[in-house]
């Protein structure tokens, strides 16, 4: 189900989980259009200029990824896809009619990505202490997008004040909510920051999710998020770092239709009587009556009216202002009140 204008911009993550092939990365692209997402995203990276030969993996990664490897030079370089294939899947998500994006992990990565006509340009969590890099940021006018997983306050707020040092202003920055552990329990997800983050930075906020839950976005978006990024698997048993925090892509549709069923409940921020509830008032509000026989002259009190539905006469929101006034007519019981 969609909303006639759909607000909230969905950003089906693919990161690593092509698993190096362009093959499965093109049907991965192709089933999140058809689940309904607004834009996909990749990882940018050159493996030798993101990490030492020598770094060990993290823990989740060990238990997530099938063969032995153990470091991270050699897992990044597994699942590296060089700058003409990522070419290669921005022209056939342009082609697809969905937004290309992708998180630039180094130098050389951001500058091949400037080239690309992108609407958003995304920083991953373990970027926001990376002012090498975030400096570059700042010297681009365009929208980014900043996960805050693993960060305090006030690496956050360094993080803004890099970006805002050049030519990028606060409007073009949307923070994401985030927790950075795959998958993430239920327990840690601190929806709440989503408000929190609002209030605290004055910008756009969004959320990004790594638990395997398909309601979860759905609560950030009534929460106030703007974005929401999720990480898509082909299929969760699959070999590889993120698989396991993953949707499969019938999950991801539901997730999505859930989205959309929520900005359709959440409507306007605004207070008015709907179509659909309007012609209900005649039915369900009331009207003053005569309680007991009235004769022309009488007191109005609280002996002798009272309101009954339907809404037909003098509504009920009149009866204190009747109470005390004279009669000009003559009523039965339930006789409906004239105005005087």
């Amino acid at each position: 189900m969609r909303s006639k204008k759909n607000n909230i911009y969905i950003i089906a993550e693919i990161g690593v989980n092509h698993n190096g092939s362009l093959s499965k990365a093109k049907e991965m692209i192709l089933k999140s259009k058809e689940a309904g997402a607004n834009a996909v995203k990749i990882q940018s990276y050159v493996a030798s200029e993101v990490v030492i030969k020598t770094a060990q993996i993290a823990k989740y990664q060990k238990i997530n990824i099938k063969n032995r490897i153990l470091k991270q030079y050699d897992l990044l370089k597994k699942y590296e896809l060089n700058f003409n294939q990522q070419k290669k899947l921005y022209r056939f998500s342009k082609l697809h009619k969905i937004d290309f994006l992708s998180s630039a992990f180094d130098l050389d990565s951001l500058n091949f990505i400037k080239k690309l006509n992108l609407r958003y340009f995304k920083i991953p969590s373990g970027e926001i202490t990376n002012f090498q890099l975030l400096s570059k940021y700042s010297e681009m006018k365009k929208k980014i997008i900043l996960s805050t997983g693993m960060s305090n306050l006030n690496e956050i707020r360094n993080a803004l004040k890099v970006l805002l040092k050049k030519k990028n202003v606060l409007k073009n920055i949307t923070l994401l909510a985030c927790n950075t552990d795959y998958p993430t329990k239920i327990s840690d997800l601190n929806l709440r920051s989503i408000k929190f983050l609002k209030k605290k930075f004055k910008c756009n906020v969004g959320y990004s999710d790594h638990s395997i839950s398909i309601e979860a976005p759905a609560l950030a978006v009534a929460l106030g998020a703007k974005v929401i990024e999720k990480h898509v698997t082909l299929d969760r048993k699959l070999s590889g770092p993120d698989h396991k925090a993953s949707l499969n892509f019938k999950e991801f549709k539901r997730m999505i239709d859930l989205i959309r069923k929520t900005e359709i409940m959440l409507g306007r921020e605004d207070k008015k009587v709907s179509k659909s509830e309007n012609k209900n008032i005649f039915f369900s509000r009331r009207s003053i009556f005569a309680k007991t026989k009235i004769i022309k002259g009488d007191i109005f009190t609280h002996n002798n009216l009272v309101c009954k539905r339907p809404l037909e006469g003098v509504p009920a929101s009149k009866y204190l202002v009747y109470l005390g006034k004279k009669s000009k007519y003559n009523y039965s019981t339930d006789d409906i009140i004239k105005k005087q």
